[in-house]
């Protein structure tokens, strides 16, 4: 993709972190029809070059003035760089795909799975927010049944890969399985514990309540994104000694009853969706095997005995993919499907 001044511009701002370098391959990888692609990072990162489609790109350092002529711009940036950036790149005139969570629970901000809330995007103001990995994940599966049974509530654990803290946490979990085996001590940086061979239910902030942030983010996202108030949601998030992939063991409680059969049934026509569940064949989802690939991979429906209209299901994703690059690459394709690349409000996000 050569730069054409009149044409589509792409920018990716965090372009060389985990979530921007995944960006960048899933518009290579669909096809992503943009004349121009740019590389924003910040000003110790500017100046390398990191490979795109048959060449490389030209990491930018990321200014004020960075999104002139820029048409649409996916963030993975952070909460900070978007809360300063993201307006400056409204008021050029571009649109922007948010991957941190500082704009998800704004008013002005869709929060966006295409899967599950599309129609939303009809009405952005220039900034649309990429949801948490594991809610994503998550409100993928739960639609479907959602549309067949109306949920009620919302019971979910989560076993969540060290990627989704971002590249020093790899390679932390690789260092201190390295260092175990040599029988050293492991030292921890970025975790407060050791995370090879332990699991630590810690992610995010702890809150006054006792919850985690991350928590939070679960639980009020999933509200804003199924577009439903009634439906309560209750999480657990644990960070695991898992590379790439996120895990959750989900339990819903339906007003109408369905059956693990329907379920399966109706699971298996959803949207982004791929059952896998023949536990007798011991065929089941694993972060492994979804590692590299971008649907929601169900699995262990059951029925849950304990209640009269429960459910119990076993929903695992790639973090990076689904759960963050994809989710924004496939909001940009409805955008640019539905003609919605453009800023009806310059005045919007003004402070």
């Amino acid at each position: 993709m050569g730069s054409n001044s009149s044409g589509f511009t792409v920018a990716v701002v965090g372009a060389t972190g985990a979530v921007g370098r995944a960006m960048l391959k899933t518009l290579e990888e669909r096809n992503f029809p943009a004349d121009e692609v740019l590389a924003f990072a910040s000003s110790r990162s500017a100046g390398n070059r990191i490979p795109f489609g048959d060449g490389e790109l030209n990491v930018r350092e990321l200014t004020r003035d960075s999104f002139r002529g820029v048409n649409l711009a996916l963030f993975a940036a952070g909460g900070d760089r978007a809360l300063e950036f993201a307006p400056l790149a409204v008021a050029a005139g571009c649109v922007v795909v948010d991957n941190s969570s500082a704009w998800r629970m704004d008013v002005r901000c869709p929060l966006v799975v295409p899967e599950v809330n599309a129609g939303a995007l009809r009405e952005h103001q220039g900034i649309i927010a990429n949801p948490n990995c594991s809610t994503i994940q998550m409100v993928v599966a739960l639609k479907p049944l959602h549309d067949a049974a109306s949920i009620v509530r919302v019971v979910v654990s989560t076993y969540q890969a060290v990627s989704g803290t971002g590249q020093k946490a790899v390679e932390e979990l690789e260092m201190q399985v390295r260092h175990m085996f040599n029988m050293q001590e492991p030292e921890a940086k970025v975790y407060p514990h050791r995370i090879a061979f332990n699991c630590l239910p810690h992610i995010d902030v702890f809150l006054p309540s006792g919850y985690t942030k991350e928590e939070m983010k679960m639980t009020m996202e999933t509200v804003k994104i199924m577009g439903d108030p009634s439906i309560k949601v209750t999480a657990t998030t644990v960070r695991v000694p898992v590379f790439y992939g996120h895990s959750e063991a989900v339990n819903i409680e339906t007003r109408k009853k369905i059956s693990a059969r329907e379920a399966r049934a109706v699971l298996s026509q959803a949207p982004g969706v791929r059952v896998l569940d023949n536990p007798d064949m011991k065929i089941y989802p694993m972060p492994v095997m979804a590692a590299g690939h971008g649907e929601v991979f169900v699995g262990r429906i059951r029925e849950d005995e304990s209640i009269e209209n429960g459910l119990n299901l076993w929903v695992v994703a790639d973090n990076l993919l689904k759960g963050a690059a994809l989710n924004a690459v496939q909001i940009a394709e409805r955008l640019l499907e539905e003609d919605l690349i453009r800023v009806r409000n310059l005045g919007a996000f003004k402070a």
